[in-house]
């Protein structure tokens, strides 16, 4: 755990690690025995490339060796997390890996925090090239592989539009669209690679505009809404026609098409079989909160899993400090932004996720869940206000990281869905944006809730406000933060952010424009002199 001192200060300072996302061309069809003839069409060989994706998403240690932060989506969910400042972490002798996205540190194209992110991601989009392009576009293939080309399409639009937003330039306090090279960036994401590039094309692969990224990211979504309920149902770490609907929804809140967004929305909830998770489901001791069956989609850990076997680097060795193995327990506790919980209402009952610290009467449910702790010889009493419990080990195993460890993490809930519908209603009608909230809160979170905002932006503003109460730990904060163009403070009287987090902002920060890695550059011509600027200091 200690390695973190020597690779933050010196790895972090040079550009690391020779593949890029060039390299992706190489594998386009999977070497697990089957020929490409062979692939295509076959229903079993496509069902192999089908699963691949989202066991993709659990890989570990893509350099090679033992990286704290180096371990699959979820780690770039937190990421993304850390950077939009509802959750923070206690440095706790060095144990923090993803301190420096939180401080704005090697943030910069020479980083291999950079680099992190820009092969993580193009990897995961390989992976979803292979499954499209081992399904033909033939008639003769079976409704079932159709079926799976959509999840296919699915995977990489939930990639993409990822990407897009967050690499895409928009306009801050600290770096200016028109870059070190004289270049103006505004609006640029990222290149496109799909199942028909040849390396000799992405060789000279430029960052495209939003426009075009929308209509690539569109054209996956008609496909995969097209194909995709030929799948047949089956466990929801794969995509079906509800997810469908709710990347689009996304999409269109990216884009700031709200009357669209609220149309996609309103039927990703129509489609879904999951209603808001309860109080008694959250609050459960065997699965808690992560129970991937109350989910829209979400990703299951299971034994085989890397992440799981290296009893460290998973979601729950992160997420979930009662556990006797992962950083979580060793001090670095994942914690919720205090001003963030202390906006959270007593009779709002998502206030029990997160440790009162010293023990509070009030919270009858905390003080039986200390006391198990306790017969558990969990050391509760030593955490800090704010310690988030809403991800717990799976079935209560907080010593065996082989079973405790295999849980699961959304994707995307029918939560999201309802506050996008709701902030979408609040764009054309305040008042019905209003509304729409407060019988959401009333009567899924908080039977006393009232909301006191009276202008458009304030309800905006008290509407994404419970949105990331909500969504806590989820990745998806950062997302509304940068397109509305909100402020990031850590440095408020009180802040439980380490001193080098306790950053202030006056608009969106600057590190959410991320960085294009050196070595990707390297081996695309049309990315030099394109980058977005470095944030590295900038506050």
């Amino acid at each position: 755990m200690k390695k973190i001192l020597s690779y933050g200060m010196s790895l972090a300072m040079m550009a690391t690690v020779s593949f890029s996302a060039t390299s992706c061309i190489e594998e386009t069809v999977p070497t697990n025995g089957f020929t490409e003839e062979q692939i295509k069409g076959s229903e079993k060989a496509t069902e192999a490339l089908l699963w691949g994706m989202p066991a993709k998403l659990n890989d570990i240690n893509m350099f090679g060796d033992s990286r704290g932060f180096d371990w699959g989506y979820g780690a770039i969910m937190h990421i993304r997390d850390r950077q939009s400042g509802d959750c923070t972490r206690p440095y706790a002798q060095g144990y923090d890996w993803f301190a420096r996205y939180e401080y704005n540190l090697y943030m910069g194209e020479n980083s291999i925090f950079t680099q992190y992110l820009w092969n993580s991601y193009y990897k995961y989009v390989q992976s979803a090239n292979e499954m499209i392009k081992a399904v033909p576009d033939e008639a003769n293939v079976s409704d079932a592989v159709k079926g799976m080309k959509g999840a296919g399409y699915a995977f990489r639009a939930m990639l993409y539009l990822d990407m897009a937003r967050c690499w895409e330039y928009l306009p801050t306090d600290a770096t200016s669209n028109i870059n070190a090279d004289g270049n103006d960036v505004l609006h640029l994401t990222v290149p496109i690679i799909d199942e028909n590039s040849t390396e000799e094309t992405i060789k000279n692969n430029p960052r495209v505009t939003r426009e075009k990224m929308a209509e690539f990211i569109l054209g996956d979504l008609k496909k995969a809404e097209e194909l995709i309920p030929k799948l047949e149902p089956s466990s929801r770490t794969l995509p079906h026609l509800d997810c469908v609907y709710g990347l689009l929804a996304r999409y269109y809140m990216w884009l700031e098409d709200y009357p669209k967004a609220y149309e996609y929305a309103s039927k990703a909830i129509k489609e879904t079989s999951t209603t808001p998770i309860t109080k008694d489901q959250a609050l459960s001791k065997t699965s808690g909160f992560n129970d991937i069956s109350k989910w829209m989609w979400g990703i299951q850990q299971v034994k085989e899993n890397s992440s799981v076997k290296s009893g460290l680097l998973n979601w729950t060795g992160w997420m979930s400090p009662e556990t006797t193995f992962g950083y979580a327990s060793a001090g670095t506790y994942p914690l919720i932004d205090y001003k963030l919980y202390s906006s959270i209402s007593k009779t709002d009952w998502r206030k029990n996720l997160y440790s009162p610290g010293t023990l509070d009467k009030s919270y009858e449910w905390y003080i039986e869940y200390a006391a198990d702790l306790e017969n558990q010889d969990i050391p509760y009493n030593h955490w800090p206000a704010c310690v988030a419990i809403k991800f717990r080990p799976a079935n209560g195993a907080v010593g065996d990281p082989n079973i405790g460890a295999a849980s699961a993490y959304p994707l995307m809930r029918v939560e999201e869905m309802y506050f996008i519908k709701i902030e979408a209603a609040a764009h054309s009608n305040a008042e019905e944006g209003k509304e729409e909230l407060v019988d959401f809160m009333k009567e899924y979170r908080d039977p006393s809730y009232k909301c006191t905002a009276t202008s458009q932006a304030d309800i905006i503003k008290e509407i994404v406000h419970q949105k990331r109460i909500e969504l806590w730990g989820e990745g998806q904060s950062f997302f509304d933060i940068k397109r509305l163009d909100y402020a990031v403070n850590n440095a408020y009287q009180g802040s439980n952010h380490e001193a080098s987090a306790q950053l202030t902002t006056t608009r969106r920060p600057a590190w959410m424009n991320w960085v294009i890695v050196l070595t990707e550059q390297n081996n695309n011509a049309a990315l030099v002199g394109w980058n977005n600027p470095d944030p590295t200091g900038k506050y």
